[in-house]
């Protein structure tokens, strides 16, 4: 499996708001961590665990951003882990260049870190 495959369609779904599409990439007990998810939700420590946790947070984001898209500039995978790199547009705010680690165990993500630049 190319990893870089999996993380092509995790843009797609994004880009497309397909949550259902997106948390079928994930495990079941797979973990996010972000520092918008630490900013918004302190007592989390900017960590969430387990796919109902991930898909209040995307849907709730794709409500409040209906504009927000990524725009990727960078992919590179080695038999483990995806790093990818995009830009984050949001109508009304400056552009975020961001890179996000996923981790892939079985072919689903077991864990996806976002850093903000």
């Amino acid at each position: 499996m190319d990893l870089r495959d999996l993380a092509k369609r995790w843009l797609d779904c994004f880009a497309r708001r397909d949550l259902d599409g997106l948390l079928s990439l994930y495990a079941d007990d797979a973990t996010h961590t972000s520092p918008k998810i630490r900013a918004r939700h302190p007592e989390t420590g900017g960590l969430l665990r387990g796919k109902s946790a991930m898909r209040a947070w995307w849907q709730h984001s794709f409500d409040r951003l209906p504009s927000m898209r990524y725009e990727p500039t960078a992919l590179t995978a080695d038999d483990r882990r995806v790093f990818m790199e995009y830009i984050r547009h949001v109508d009304g705010e400056p552009d975020l260049p961001i890179a996000e680690v996923l981790e892939i165990s079985g072919g689903r993500i077991v864990a996806s870190r976002v850093f903000h630049g």
